[in-house]
């Protein structure tokens, strides 16, 4: 009897166990959903307010001069007046706001770097539209994944829970602020589940908080701001297989620029941090005059870059052209991060693969007429390989390309195109840009 009693008692006890934690996981779920909803309702607004100010900022750079000198100086000083806010803003309340933010959220996944929301949320935002809104070469999808893990984080507290909820409500933060940047929830996901790797905490329900997240926020998003695609174009067949080795080769090519561009980002901050040691307000006149110059004279050489990649699937430019523009804003997208503003790389990379892959797809036309159904097949595996390249996430890549052109049946093309250029970009000793970029953000903070 007494043995019946025991095992019976053990067995209640087990069950018990059982159902507080499944309690305290479908809670977890709960809040993910919330989560969604707040970081889809922020991302929706920060994209409207954006577009906004980026229509009006697009109208004065193509009306300048038509107002004589008033309509030279105007566009001028709006950029000025939008840099130098968002760098007073950074510099004076939140530094962590700095650039994209992702590699502070990979450090707070690890508790080694502080999730600071109450002022986090308010700089990031603000500053970020003011940087974004002025022209620099800089991405929404920065801003958005920092919000989204910073609100992932208030809700944790708001709703005082234990800091084992941490990981998992700010991840499914981030995933949620990725998927409201570029309508792509398979991305926000897989680039938590692939970038964050090393910080994410594995487990079937944390896996199913980012999805819940980043789907809410989503369909959120999708209902305020609208469901179409973030980059329109053709939606191309799978090339032949006779056509598949070209791919590789754009892969080798994208693997020496990401190679590139991660070790001049890092010299550019360096710089800016070391030798560019000059007051607020010069930076602010110095970036926003050159921004604005060229804004004014070639306004597809500045902003995020979604105008510009339409230009360039229209063959709006001749490939000369298109060499220029690419190494231009590749220089403009380097120097803009470096300033130390809000703003993330993913539109910008992205835009520069667009370009490259063009300009490749049209080079190899021209040698290879009878081989080559359309040159923006190459566009969209050059948004991947660029993507794999510098991020060295291949299948974020592959995804967001994916999901943001709804190119599905280009797949294959973009599986050999990413894991080509991320298998030899470790061969040359490049190191992952967030990984890089936590490691210094750490170093600087401990000197």
């Amino acid at each position: 009897m007494k043995f019946y009693l025991r095992k019976h008692i053990k067995s209640w006890k087990l069950d018990q166990r059982f159902n507080d934690t499944n309690t305290k996981n479908s809670r977890l779920l709960f809040y993910a959903l919330i989560v969604g909803l707040i970081v889809g309702l922020a991302g929706s607004i920060f994209r409207i307010v954006l577009g906004y100010i980026e229509v009006f900022r697009d109208d004065l750079y193509k009306n300048a001069g038509n107002s004589g000198f008033l309509g030279w100086v105007t566009p001028i000083l709006f950029a000025i007046i939008g840099i130098s806010i968002a760098l007073f803003l950074v510099r004076k309340f939140a530094p962590e706001t700095s650039g994209s933010g992702v590699q502070e959220i990979e450090g707070a996944l690890d508790g080694i770097r502080p999730i600071r929301w109450k002022r986090v949320l308010p700089i990031k935002f603000f500053a970020s539209l003011f940087s974004l809104g002025s022209g620099l070469l800089l991405g929404r999808e920065g801003p958005t994944i920092q919000i989204g893990a910073n609100i992932g984080k208030m809700i944790k507290d708001a709703l005082g829970k234990s800091d084992t909820e941490d990981n998992p409500l700010i991840s499914a933060g981030a995933a949620a602020g990725l998927a409201s940047a570029f309508n792509a929830p398979f991305a926000g996901i897989i680039f938590i589940i692939e970038e964050m790797h090393e910080h994410f905490r594995f487990n079937f329900y944390s896996v199913a908080a980012i999805m819940i997240g980043a789907g809410t926020a989503d369909f959120v998003v999708r209902s305020l701001v609208g469901a179409n695609p973030i980059i329109q174009m053709v939606v191309y067949s799978s090339p032949g297989t006779s056509e598949l080795w070209l791919f590789i080769i754009l892969g080798l090519l994208f693997s020496v620029i990401g190679y590139l561009y991660n070790k001049l980002l890092v010299l550019s901050l360096n710089f800016f941090q070391i030798s560019f040691k000059v007051p607020l307000i010069f930076t602010g006149i110095i970036v926003g005059v050159i921004i604005a110059v060229i804004g004014i004279t070639f306004p597809e050489m500045i902003g995020g870059g979604y105008n510009t990649i339409t230009e360039v699937l229209n063959h709006s430019f001749s490939l000369y052209f298109l060499l220029i523009l690419f190494v231009i804003r590749m220089i403009l997208s380097i120097f803009s991060y470096s300033t130390g503003v809000p703003g993330g790389i993913f539109a910008p990379l992205l835009t520069l693969g667009v370009i490259l892959g063009m300009l490749y797809g049209g080079v190899m036309q021209h040698y290879f007429p009878d081989l080559i159904s359309h040159p923006g097949i190459f566009a969209v595996a050059g948004m991947a390989g660029i993507f794999a390249a510098t991020v060295r996430a291949p299948l974020t890549g592959l995804v967001l390309a994916v999901e943001m052109t709804l190119n599905f049946e280009l797949i294959l093309p973009l599986i050999i195109t990413t894991i080509t250029a991320s298998v030899v970009t470790v061969l040359l000793g490049n190191k992952p840009i967030y990984a890089t970029l936590l490691k210094r953000t750490i170093s600087n903070t401990n000197h």
